[in-house]
């Protein structure tokens, strides 16, 4: 069985082993967000949903440390935040909508007629946004 060992670690050692969480935490977000290619396929691979949790999670890291940092570790994480914020909007930016293209003929169509030709059993009914996307709303009961 090993045994613990209570050793004691500086502060200064503490601060570099935090700011290395902070930057392996950056190249993490920065590769799901394209940045870093993909050793394998050497193509830049955008996963937005978990570069925003791992932002979040830098967020509540800064947050939950709020007035425990020393000014070098609060800066280095507020900027790491703010680049990877940045380094995401660009990726949601450039990031081709993966919802099918609907031709214009089709688009014309009333929505009633529509909601009709997807069954009368699963009571969806269809919406069009401001951005003149379609939207389909099931209704389980009234």
């Amino acid at each position: 069985m090993a045994e613990y060992q209570n050793t004691t670690v500086s502060s200064g050692e503490m601060t570099q082993r935090f700011i290395e969480f902070v930057m392996m935490q950056a190249q993490n977000t920065a590769f799901v967000l394209g940045q870093i290619p993909h050793p394998q396929s050497g193509k830049a691979e955008v996963n937005l949903d978990m570069g925003q949790l791992l932002i979040d999670q830098l967020v509540m890291v800064q947050e939950k440390t709020k007035g425990n940092l020393n000014s070098d570790e609060a800066r280095i994480l507020a900027q790491t935040i703010s680049n990877l914020q940045m380094l995401f909007v660009e990726a949601a930016q450039k990031k081709p909508s993966t919802a099918p293209a609907v031709p214009q003929a089709e688009s014309r169509e009333p929505e009633s007629r529509q909601a009709e030709s997807l069954g009368a059993e699963q009571a969806a009914t269809v919406q069009t946004d401001a951005d003149g996307k379609k939207k389909f709303v099931k209704s389980y009961g009234s």
